[in-house]
């Protein structure tokens, strides 16, 4: 079974679209986007699961584990559903 990480290329991320990195070990939470995996030396053409196994927590002294999620850019709607 394949996941969403072993189809989706760093390349075919939008420039804007973040990426939720925690730590497993931790648990620090923060940010990336597309250009920040670039300009670190990362390649378009790396899966997003290549990218999970090379990252490392960004924590003092932790050095851990991450899990790459998409983060949701912000766009809601309200429940337009009711009782008639």
């Amino acid at each position: 079974m394949t996941s969403w990480k072993e189809t989706l290329q760093l390349g075919d991320l939008e420039p804007d679209q973040r990426l939720e990195v925690t730590c497993t070990t931790c648990g620090h939470v923060h940010y990336l986007d597309k250009q920040m995996v670039l300009a670190a030396g990362g390649r378009a053409t790396l899966y997003l699961d290549e990218v999970e196994r090379r990252a490392r927590c960004r924590a003092r002294g932790c050095g851990g584990t991450v899990r790459i999620a998409m983060s949701h850019r912000g766009d809601t709607s309200g429940f337009v559903g009711g009782m008639a």
